[in-house]
């Protein structure tokens, strides 16, 4: 008797739910920061049977699947026969003072300011709606990126979750695709086939979720990314054209309160009170929310920068060497003017790759017959390149185009 009185349930709530034909019980995981975790656990109908006596499992509750229906302000946690997945969130809005979130969010999004807030209001109004990939770089210490990220998970607490780089390459993905905010305190994702997960997760509807040992499920994805580096230059691969990124340089804090945290988790009520009555500065505008053109950055620019490649910064310096040279505000040229120029610079390119850089990146066509055109090759000093005429179908560009590259 000692052994089932120390283990019997709560009267009025039980522990278990049968799910299709599965026990599970709902427990508390101790985290190494002194919080906790719930998470159901698979439990053997035997054992249940061994603490508390058969007749038990005739008042465990019995559902038919689970599902995971995401919601803050009306939450359910059955839906149909369904047991939601989906944690509510325990704070309940109130008006006090906010002040230090208030504080922290101007210092991380500055002139940005009001579409953070919007950010974090669609985050708890409208779990649903897709969000850009929010990026925060800065290579300077005691930023604030990493309290922002405690902040956002102790806003939304179980729905929150922080991965490592290697769970975005792992294909077994049920602890963060049923969450709404997935976050990575140091992000390193290289690779050019992670940010294009990446991506393509921002915008899914839907996703296959695995676990070891069991069937994939597919269900529907809500995860919104937010990530943090210290390399302001080269933290993930964007394209020049991507338009799912929100890159912020944050600076560093003037003070170090070490009870910051505390302070912040004691405001959410009231700011929760404070978003449940703002009116959003921004009204949908594209599926990501906002539009690409607002949340444009400097911090966005230099990482596109820095994913270009070496041959393009080779190819612009080469031509706005021959125009300063010369004298011209244009210059043409055939890919293999390009070709042979670019061996007197030590730099080896092949024209396929040239071409590429020229029609895909560039957008330049050449002209669509062989004409005639003035082309340049080394010359002998005093002369630093020399000009002939030949013949082809060549493509020309102004000092102005280079110069709108942003390379330089």
């Amino acid at each position: 008797m000692e052994h089932n009185d120390l283990l019997n349930p709560d009267d009025s709530e039980c522990p278990y739910i049968r799910v299709g034909t599965d026990y599970y019980r709902e427990v508390n995981r101790p985290q190494a920061n002194g919080t906790t975790c719930k998470c159901l656990v698979y439990w053997r109908a035997s054992t249940i049977k061994a603490d508390f006596g058969k007749d038990y499992l005739n008042d465990v509750p019995k559902y038919d699947c689970f599902c995971t229906v995401p919601s803050h302000t009306d939450y359910r946690k059955i839906i149909g026969n369904a047991y939601n997945l989906y944690e509510p969130i325990s704070h309940q809005p109130m008006t006090v003072d906010w002040s230090a979130i208030d504080g922290l969010l101007h210092h991380i999004f500055e002139e940005h300011y009001e579409y953070g807030l919007d950010y974090i209001q669609l985050l708890y109004q409208m779990p649903l709606q897709k969000l850009p990939i929010l990026i925060l770089v800065s290579e300077q210490r005691n930023t604030g990126k990493t309290t922002f990220l405690n902040l956002l998970k102790a806003i939304f607490q179980d729905n929150a979750t922080f991965n490592t780089n290697e769970d975005f390459r792992s294909k077994f993905n049920s602890d963060w695709a049923g969450k709404l905010l997935i976050m990575v305190d140091e992000v390193l994702l290289s690779r050019r086939e992670d940010s294009e997960r990446l991506k393509n997760l921002s915008t899914a509807t839907s996703y296959k979720m695995e676990s070891k040992g069991k069937d994939r499920n597919e269900m529907v994805f809500f995860g919104k990314f937010v990530l943090c580096s210290n390399n302001e230059h080269f933290p993930i691969v964007i394209d020049r054209e991507e338009v799912r990124y929100w890159v912020r340089k944050v600076n560093s804090l003037e003070t170090d309160d070490p009870f910051f945290m505390k302070k912040l988790v004691a405001q959410i009520p009231a700011f929760l009170h404070f978003l449940m009555q703002r009116e959003l500065s921004v009204q949908c505008e594209n599926r990501m929310w906002f539009s690409p053109e607002r949340l444009r950055t400097a911090a966005l620019n230099r990482i596109v920068i820095s994913n270009r490649s070496k041959i393009e910064f080779e190819v612009a310096e080469l031509l706005m060497d021959i125009m300063d040279s010369t004298g011209e505000s244009s210059v043409s040229f055939v890919v293999n003017d390009i070709a042979n120029l670019l061996t007197y610079r030590n730099v080896r390119a092949d024209t396929s790759e040239i071409r590429r850089l020229l029609q895909i990146y560039w957008r330049l066509k050449p002209v669509s017959n062989l004409l005639t055109y003035r082309t340049y090759s080394v010359g002998m000093y005093p002369a630093k390149y020399t000009a002939k005429t030949a013949v082809g179908r060549y493509y020309t560009v102004t000092k102005d185009f280079i110069l709108n590259l942003s390379l330089f």
